[in-house]
């Protein structure tokens, strides 16, 4: 997964919010084996080698307010995160963020 990533933002530097962290470390504790769990714990590790994790800031706080007071959907604290710097936002669920105004999403 990681080596898809790579390649799917070629040359452009690549940062994972804290929202997306949380919900990667979500994942691992839910996994339904120990096997699973611990392939997704290498990921989630490895990730963290190579990406930049940016913080939830008040700028990214009042930016998915006013996403969501507007738009209703999910995801939006990713989103907002990708917005307030300018980035484009890497995901398998490229329906789900699309209906963020002005957000670039990227199918991985």
């Amino acid at each position: 997964m990681l080596e898809q990533i790579v390649a799917a933002t070629g040359d452009q530097r690549s940062v994972l919010s804290s929202i997306g962290l949380t919900e990667l470390i979500h994942g691992v504790y839910r996994a339904q084996s120990p096997q699973v769990r611990t392939r997704r714990d290498s990921f989630v590790r490895e990730l963290l080698n190579n990406v930049e994790v940016y913080p939830y800031a008040r700028d990214t706080a009042i930016l998915a307010g006013q996403i969501d007071g507007e738009q209703q959907s999910r995801g939006i604290l990713i989103g907002a995160t990708a917005l307030e710097i300018g980035y484009s936002l890497l995901t398998v669920n490229v329906r789900h963020f699309r209906l963020i105004p002005g957000l670039t999403v990227l199918q991985l």
